[in-house]
């Protein structure tokens, strides 16, 4: 019998999506294949203490999971010579692989990434640059720039600049963007579209930017693009495969943290009505950008689609939401591949780059 492979799930976090994380490592610990693997489970709490629990799925969700019984404090050791989980009591728990599900800062920025490639543990998503470069959103439009995919245009700023004359950084991206009214200001490193603002002229451009400074220290302001949402799946190291096509129906004016997870009249369809050589195109495009970054494992990628047919490229996420909602296991199960089938392939692409970086 073949041995079982020692998986760390990591959860929780840092970062404004803490309680999306937890809830999509709840629902992969539900739909996870025991029979090949031997699990534990690490949250990290918003304050970043470690601890090593075996709270239930139901508890993760509900938040409870930080007072489970049996709780203790457990880290992850960068000893190569031994790879895994130290415990305060002096334990020592080797790991053959990590799935990582923390989305945003500290978790889907490339610092985690780099921890784990100092411990030579394999892991689920992308590496330190890839991971790094996909969460911050100016470097990827640099990157996305160069290849010719049309993107909104956009400009940038930061906390320092904006708090040293505001006046002056607001006169500069209104000429920049021509005055194209409506724009949105996003926190450059963030997700689940947390501090994201819709704004229709110059003054709640200044609001805007002062929410989303308060998330990162660099900002971007982007046109406003009027079409539909649309989101691809991605899924493999060196041939990446495309999923079906996506649509995001919000409920909001936009697809921001509300409609993501609490207005339960958001809702995600597979896309019907395009013509078969449009929905190629689209995931053609969804996987030259995820080559361009530089991707492994996953990502979702996110256009808009303009009336006039027009594709236009809005951002890649390399570790998207898997709560029983999202989108990223939902458009693979309607391409024939289950969750738990997923969450195999996943685990086993992480072991694959290993096996190739040797």
């Amino acid at each position: 019998m073949k041995q079982k492979l020692n998986l760390l799930v990591l959860f929780g976090g840092q970062s404004s999506e803490h309680h999306v994380s937890c809830l999509s490592a709840a629902s992969i610990l539900h739909h996870m294949n025991r029979d090949r693997i031997h699990l534990l489970t690490v949250g990290i709490t918003e304050a970043g203490r470690w601890i090593l629990t075996q709270a239930t799925p139901e508890q993760i969700a509900d938040g409870s999971w930080v007072h489970s019984s049996g709780n203790r404090g457990g880290v992850l050791s960068p000893d190569r010579t031994q790879p895994g989980i130290r415990t305060i009591l002096g334990e020592s728990l080797p790991v053959d692989c990590v799935f990582p599900v923390l989305h945003g800062k500290y978790g889907e920025d490339g610092t985690l990434q780099g921890l784990l490639d100092l411990a030579g543990i394999p892991y689920v998503g992308s590496g330190v640059l890839a991971s790094a470069a996909c969460m911050d959103k100016a470097v990827t439009k640099s990157i996305i720039d160069k290849t010719g995919i049309r993107q909104a245009a956009y400009a940038t700023t930061d906390r320092y600049r904006f708090a040293s004359g505001p006046t002056e950084v607001i006169r500069d991206i209104c000429n920049v963007l021509q005055q194209r009214f409506p724009l949105f200001v996003k926190p450059v490193n963030a997700g689940s579209s947390v501090g994201i603002s819709k704004v229709w002229d110059s003054v709640q451009l200044f609001d805007g930017i002062r929410i989303a400074a308060k998330e990162d220290h660099k900002i971007l302001v982007e046109e406003g693009i009027s079409g539909r949402e649309l989101e691809v799946a991605i899924l493999g190291n060196r041939k990446p495969q495309a999923s079906l096509v996506g649509e995001i129906i919000a409920s909001n004016e936009f697809y921001d943290y509300e409609a993501k997870y609490i207005n339960s009249t958001s809702r995600t369809e597979i896309v019907k009505d395009l013509s078969e050589s449009k929905i190629h195109e689209i995931q053609e495009t969804a996987v030259k950008i995820y080559e361009a970054m530089g991707c492994r494992g996953l990502a979702r990628v996110d256009f808009f689609l303009e009336e006039n047919g027009t594709l236009v490229f809005n951002e890649i996420n390399t570790m998207p939401g898997f709560t029983t909602i999202s989108m990223y296991p939902k458009l693979w199960e309607a391409g024939g591949v289950g969750y738990s089938d997923l969450i195999d392939r996943l685990i086993d692409l992480a072991m694959e780059e290993t096996e190739w970086q040797r």
